[in-house]
C-alpha cells in the first residue's frame, strides 16, 4: 500500500475504535497489504481490494486469546 493509504487508514482505525494507540503499518515484502497493532500486538492485515478500491479487514482471534 502507499504510504498515503496507510495514513488514511491509520487515521480511520483510531477514529472508528476510539483508540490512539492504534496503528497502521506498512508490511515488508507485499504491496496489497498492511498490518494493524495495538501497540505492540499484532490484530490483524488490511488488504486493499484492487478492482473496486474496497479495503478488508481480516482479524484472527485464537481460542487462548478469550480465556
Amino acid at each position: 500500500m502507499k504510504p498515503d493509504e496507510i495514513r488514511k487508514l491509520d487515521a480511520y482505525f483510531k477514529r472508528v475504535f476510539q483508540n490512539l494507540k492504534l496503528q497502521v503499518k506498512a508490511r515488508p515484502r507485499k504491496e496489497d497489504s498492511a498490518e494493524v497493532y495495538v501497540g505492540d500486538e499484532f490484530l490483524g492485515i488490511v488488504f486493499k481490494d484492487e478492482d473496486d478500491g474496497d479495503y478488508n479487514f481480516s482479524m484472527a482471534i485464537l481460542d487462548i486469546d478469550l480465556g
